[in-house]
């Protein structure tokens, strides 16, 4: 197959190339087209090299349209490179044109990458210098675009690396939807001889600082690392296939005890198990525990290494290798390799934080990685889509060959010192499940002579996290003689151990001082001791001698440290003997305070009993609560546990009925008759009409009779003109809107119009007014008035 590594031209790539000829230059194909400036190269190259890798993460083989991926660039120490180039393009395409690039990338560090200037589709470093790694974003394109080439050069002072179908050039193809995901790795055959050993570190850096969002303070931790070197006809876990029981325990419950189970029932499939112990806290300093580790071999058929372990608390969360070949195509074994680890999700819980309630995910989802637009709530959650920061980086290292070794590169230096570094002793067998306190300190000896007698130690058993494995005796026994005994060397001089230092022979400036010890035990054969029983050392009291110093004591001794484990402080003090002669200040300092460092502190878990059942809702209808509780099960020796022990949640029944409500009753209106019989109306409003089955409404207006006084009689003139009035009143409303009413002692404005109904249904009321217009002077009618009447309205029902 053609080459297809492409480089910056070198007018816009100055400072890679500053190391080639001329001649180089004039030979390169000059620049023209899109992107045309990264050129095939004609300088010297090196097929099939394998310490410079690229990688996609959580190497898929299928890409899925508009998802983002993470994609690095590494040299796999003591390798390094100074310049690279970074592009992808279509299957078969040649990168010429803008279509033949497909997806974009992101930057992620611009100390470290840029896009180039000429060709903006292409990534390079920022700066030429040293560097093993770079890591950019690289979003796939959108669906119909099928298979895509990422191809990276690596420029090493003179050298450019590059292959087109190895480990600078990554194939990915659009996934199937059908498949939903599934990625097969390809079948790999291994021609590598002998054996080879490698240790597994495990550096957990999720932290506080690392992961601020919804960090759990309480119970963070790792659970046991578990796996094994295996063959590629069994495979542990892998991206796209569903977890087995094994890996569900260890993902929910941070149990390893069925997935070994499950790695061991495989047989010859499986050369080492993995084990680690588990890590309580999560993180702490290097300086005060040393990271987890395990020892592990691999052969020709079983040259596959996958482990899991747990981030604690969370739902089915969890970090670790599949399928990591250490096998190279060179016939040889991988030195190192290097790994940020990101959470994956094992598809068997639903929760979406750390401490979400269990929450079985049926049917049961394939395993996949975390991302960060997952749901917003999850710890993990950027809104701008951008990577998760790693929680966890393991480190495999070749620590031994064994046998034929058949590689076809010849060993380098480090290889051959790698071979040479001694086995350490064997691991610990306590199981991850038993924890213990630290060992005390060994017993004395039974025998007080030179016979053979028996010294002990004990431990103390905290908590056994699964009841179906045991745990070890609790007290450990070796061999021993009575003191200055040894069945080495019968010239031995047994010595007490050290009397306390003399005072300083002087009380100002530089002294001297000593301390002594004696023989507890001479030599069996006669001989004479010439072990020191005295020594001597400098001592400096009151460093100024001069008037104005203060003398001062001796330092006295440094008091218990503060912290019964863990980081805690200590102090000690002097007195001051005598202040300065000059009556001036005592300036020494007479205490001292520095840090110290007790054994590591350890949080035990709590031992639980499952969460009850939920109790019945508070309500018998409505919103409510409930409750559900469990119990502590640990022994209360073991501190206290901060785990809660009860919760609540919200629960809802069906709704309460919920009756009529009306407003209280009006005052009754005015009588609606001047004389006569008449009637006068009271109303009230609807405010909350009935639902799911409550009471009816009921009336929403009354009305009554009323009589003011009777209605005098007219005379015929009277009568003859209310007659004119009313046939007035029917013939042309608009006169009398015009001239309004006429009444004793006024005239008024004629009726308003009736206002809108003060309800849709249900019941409401209309009014209208009637104002005076203009009062007679000399008036002694009372009537004369403003007046306003009322009526119903909308009485039909809701």
């Amino acid at each position: 197959m053609a080459v297809a590594l492409w480089l910056l031209a070198l007018a816009a790539f100055p400072v890679l190339v500053s190391g080639f000829s001329d001649e180089m230059l004039e030979k390169g194909v000059k620049s023209e087209g899109y992107c045309s400036r990264i050129l095939r190269t004609p300088i010297a190259r090196r097929e099939g090299y394998t310490e410079f890798s690229l990688r996609v993460e959580g190497d898929p083989q299928f890409y899925k349209p508009g998802a983002s991926y993470k994609v690095t660039l590494s040299a796999a120490l003591p390798s390094y490179f100074r310049g690279f180039t970074l592009i992808a393009v279509k299957e078969g395409r040649e990168g010429d044109a803008e279509d033949d690039h497909a997806g974009a990338f992101q930057i992620i560090d611009e100390e470290d990458t840029q896009f180039m200037s000429n060709c903006p589709v292409a990534v390079t470093e920022s700066t030429p210098r040293r560097r093993t790694r770079i890591q950019v974003l690289w979003t796939a394109p959108p669906a119909g675009i099928g298979c895509v080439i990422l191809k990276a050069s690596i420029v090493q002072k003179r050298i450019i690396y590059f292959q087109d179908e190895g480990s600078l050039t990554k194939k990915l193809c659009e996934e199937d939807p059908a498949l939903n995901g599934v990625t097969e790795k390809p079948i790999i055959d291994c021609c590598a001889c002998g054996t080879a050993k490698y240790r597994l570190t495990f550096y957990g850096n999720w932290s506080e600082k690392t992961h601020p969002k919804e960090y759990p303070r309480l119970a963070n931790h790792w659970s046991a690392i578990i796996g094994g070197s295996h063959s590629k006809n069994y495979v542990l876990w892998e991206y796209g296939g569903y977890a087995s029981e094994g890996v569900k325990q260890v993902a929910e419950l941070g149990s390893p005890v069925k997935m070994e189970e499950e790695i061991r029932q495989k047989g010859d499939e499986v050369l080492t198990v993995v084990k680690a112990k588990a890590q309580w806290p999560a993180w702490q300093p290097l300086n005060v525990r040393a990271a987890p580790s395990a020892e592990f071999s691999v052969d020709r058929t079983r040259h596959l290494l996958s482990f899991l372990t747990m981030l604690g608390p969370s739902p089915d969360w969890n970090v670790g290798l599949s399928s990591e070949d250490l096998c190279t195509k060179e016939c040889g074994w991988v030195q190192k390799v290097a790994q940020d680890l990101i959470p994956w999700d094992a598809g068997t819980d639903s929760g979406v934080t750390y401490k979400s309630p269990n929450t079985p995910t049926i049917p049961q989802e394939k395993i996949r990685p975390l991302t960060s637009l997952d749901h917003p709530q999850s710890p993990f959650y950027d809104p701008e889509g951008g990577p998760i920061t790693p929680v966890a980086r393991v480190l495999l290292e070749r620590i031994a060959r064994k046998g034929e070794q058949c590689n076809i590169v010849p060993d380098n230096v480090d290889d051959i010192v790698a071979d040479l570094v001694p086995e350490e002793k064997e691991e610990d067998d306590t199981p991850e499940t038993c924890i213990y306190s630290n060992w005390s300190p060994w017993s004395a000896c039974s025998s007080a002579t030179c016979d053979k007698g028996k010294r002990m130690r004990q431990r103390m058993l905290k908590a056994q996290l699964d009841l179906s494995v045991p745990c070890p005796d609790t007290q450990d026994f070796e061999p021993c003689m009575g003191p200055g005994c040894s069945d080495e060397d019968s010239s031995t001089c047994m010595m007490s151990d050290w009397i306390s230092w003399s005072p300083c022979s002087v009380s100002c400036g530089m002294g001297m001082r000593s301390r002594e010890r004696y023989v507890k035990q001479f030599p069996e054969d006669g001989s004479v001791c010439k072990t020191p029983t005295e020594e001597t050392e400098k001592c400096i009291i009151n460093e100024e001698c001069a008037p104005s110093s203060c003398i001062v004591t001796e330092w006295g001794e440094w008091e218990d440290c503060s912290a019964t484990c863990g980081l805690g402080m200590k102090k000690r003090e002097r007195m001051i003997k005598t202040t300065p002669a000059d009556g001036s200040m005592c300036k020494t300092q007479a205490t001292e305070v520095e840090k110290c460092m007790m054994p590591e502190c350890h949080t035990i878990p709590c031992m639980l009993s499952p969460w009850s059942e939920w109790s019945d809702c508070s309500v018998t209808c409505g919103k409510g609560m409930r409750t559900r509780q469990r119990m502590l099960k640990s022994p209360a020796e073991l501190g206290d546990c901060n785990e809660e022990l009860e919760q609540a949640e919200k629960c809802m029944l069906p709704e309460c009925p919920m009756h009529c409500e009306l407003t209280e009753w009006s005052h009754w209106s005015e009588c609606n008759k001047s004389c006569g019989k008449g009637h006068m109306i009271r109303t009230r409003m609807i405010t909350l009409d009935p639902q799911f089955g409550g009471a009816p409404c009921p009336e929403t207006v009354q009305r009554k009779k009323c009589r003011i006084r009777k209605c005098s009689r007219s005379s015929g003139a009277e009568k003859k003109r209310f007659k004119e009035a009313r046939e007035k009143r029917k013939s042309g409303e608009a006169m009398e809107e015009a001239d309004g009413e006429q009444y004793p002692g006024c005239k008024m404005r004629p009726w308003s119009t009736w206002t809108e109904c003060t309800r849709f249904c249900g019941g409401g009321i209309q009014e209208r007014f009637m104002t005076v217009k203009k009062r007679f002077k000399n008036s002694q009618f009372t009537s004369c008035k403003d007046k306003k009447e009322l009526r119903a309205c909308n009485v039909h029902s809701c």
